[in-house]
């Protein structure tokens, strides 16, 4: 498997290196952007859980570590606490962004990177009078390595997305159950 691998990086292109390089640093941030925003997002949920357990279990009042209660300093106006929602889940989505991007153009970056490796296959046959399966079908499948490689991107990219989008959702759930609470008691 390595020598496979060294094998193919000592017969690509400078364009095969851009591309593998691009989509390694696509890989670094989809994961850094997904380990440092789910442990953020994990610490707000359960903040905001405990909060709203608070405040229907009949003790009336916010948990300090609410940020929602941070926010609105104790308000419960309307307004000011929608104001509160909105800041608290625009602040937590940061990076959400980032990951649909990559999701959707690390497959093209791979897929150039595959056209790029069979042209430069092609040009290679081009000069010879007889070309066979055998030497055409390596040369095509190292090619396709790119595409794999930003498919797989692609993959977590998604994923982390969905996961991250879906915490969201819940903590957005949770402010809102809270201020509606904190309206209704006036």
């Amino acid at each position: 498997m390595i020598s496979t691998l060294l094998n193919y990086l000592a017969n690509s292109s400078a364009i095969t290196y851009i591309v593998l390089a691009l989509l390694s640093a696509y890989t670094v941030a989809v994961f850094w952007i997904f380990l440092y925003r789910n442990s953020a997002i994990n610490r707000l949920l359960s903040n905001e859980k405990r909060s709203l357990e608070m405040l229907t279990s009949g003790q009336g009042r916010f948990s300090p570590l609410s940020l929602l209660n941070q926010c609105s300093n104790g308000s419960t106006s309307k307004e000011i606490l929608h104001a509160c929602e909105i800041s608290i889940i625009k602040d937590a989505s940061v990076g959400l962004s980032w990951l649909a991007i990559i999701s959707s153009t690390s497959p093209f970056i791979g897929l150039f990177g595959t056209v790029v490796g069979i042209l430069e296959s092609f040009a290679v046959f081009a000069n010879e009078s007889k070309v066979s399966f055998s030497v055409i079908a390596p040369a095509i499948s190292e090619a396709l390595v790119a595409t794999a490689a930003g498919i797989f991107v692609a993959i977590f990219a998604y994923t982390f997305h969905q996961i991250l989008s879906r915490k969201i959702y819940e903590l957005n759930i949770f402010l809102k159950a809270q201020s509606e609470i904190l309206v209704a008691k006036g």
